[in-house]
């Protein structure tokens, strides 16, 4: 028998996101485990975890972390939509992706990458920041050719072409 997954509404979450915030500080669930505040707040929404690419409050893809940490929040680890134009092998790739590291050993030679690990603290070596706007509640990519390092030279050429 499976466990049907717990969802809300946009105005129950929020709703109990208020709720778990009055509460004031609560203890870690699991010691020691870097993604033990989002496991601690999963388990006060009754939310059952996993790992699924998917949100893991209905539609809301919940992210929680320590206050003064550096690590990174993912984001996504997806694919854009329409998937079925194959939009990222046939438009980005081809114009502004790069060889993958592992082109012709893991992979066939000639194998493309556009992968970036990016935060708003900071540009990339390929340029990309990411920018909250606030006014607008919105989350942007930004790129600025100006901040590319120069052994992305070739590729930075390319992409202006």
């Amino acid at each position: 028998m499976t466990q049907k997954l717990k969802t809300y509404t946009k105005p129950e979450l929020i709703a109990k996101l208020k709720e778990i915030s009055a509460m004031g500080f609560v203890p870690n669930a699991r010691k020691g485990n870097h993604g033990g505040i989002g496991n601690t707040l999963e388990d006060l929404l009754g939310i059952e975890e996993n790992n699924l690419p998917i949100p893991n409050a209905a539609e809301w893809e919940l992210k929680a972390q320590r206050a003064e940490t550096t690590s990174l929040t993912t984001l996504f680890h997806t694919e854009p939509s329409p998937r079925a134009i194959r939009f990222v092998p046939q438009v980005l790739l081809p114009k502004y992706g790069w060889a993958h590291q592992k082109s012709g050993k893991k992979y066939p030679k000639g194998e493309m990458s556009f992968r970036q690990t990016i935060h708003g603290q900071s540009r990339s070596d390929r340029g990309f920041k990411v920018v909250i706007d606030r006014k607008e509640r919105k989350i942007l990519i930004s790129f600025d050719a100006g901040s590319v390092d120069v052994r992305h030279k070739a590729w930075l050429v390319a992409v202006k072409k």
